[in-house]
């Protein structure tokens, strides 16, 4: 004859992986956005700090439109970076600052070490309006025509 088995061990087991499952089932879904900084009518501005020339510590400022993947304006892309490897290398921050006039207002703020050439992932470190809460990355690519792709692949924690 088999001997019942106690509800006492496998309740507490049985709880837990129902609170494993919801768990996963209210994890934020990834996303990925596509923008365009576009620099052709208002390039970035180097202040030269030290040496004439490319040196260390020279800063770098812009402030251009943000375009959607189809070149439509949806905002602005702004920041500073300093050079910290002469022409390999800046330590950036900046924020891509969304229209009001669009349906997902707000910014996204990114930081990180932006390379000369090829493409630079740098975090994103923060957001307000409909992206307070997001994390994840931002792959940034030179188009060398003034522009620059930028890949946000992120999660928003609800």
């Amino acid at each position: 004859m088999m001997k019942p088995t106690s509800t006492k061990n496998t309740l507490p087991a049985i709880c837990a992986l129902n609170i494993l499952a919801l768990a996963a089932c209210t994890q934020p879904l990834p996303q990925t956005m596509v923008t365009i900084a576009d620099a052709r009518n208002n390039p970035a501005q180097i202040i030269d700090t030290g040496e004439p020339g490319d040196t260390i510590g020279d800063i770098l400022v812009f402030d251009q439109p943000l375009l959607d993947k189809d070149k439509k304006e949806i905002g602005n892309n702004s920041g500073t970076c300093i050079r910290t490897r002469v022409a390999v290398s800046f330590q950036c921050q900046w924020a891509l600052t969304f229209a009001n006039k669009i349906k997902n207002s707000g910014s996204i703020l990114v930081a990180g070490r932006e390379f000369d050439k090829g493409t630079s992932t740098v975090s994103i470190i923060g957001g307000t309006g409909n992206y307070v809460g997001i994390s994840g990355e931002m792959e940034t690519t030179n188009n060398n025509d003034g522009t620059f792709t930028q890949v946000l692949s992120y999660t928003i924690k609800p």
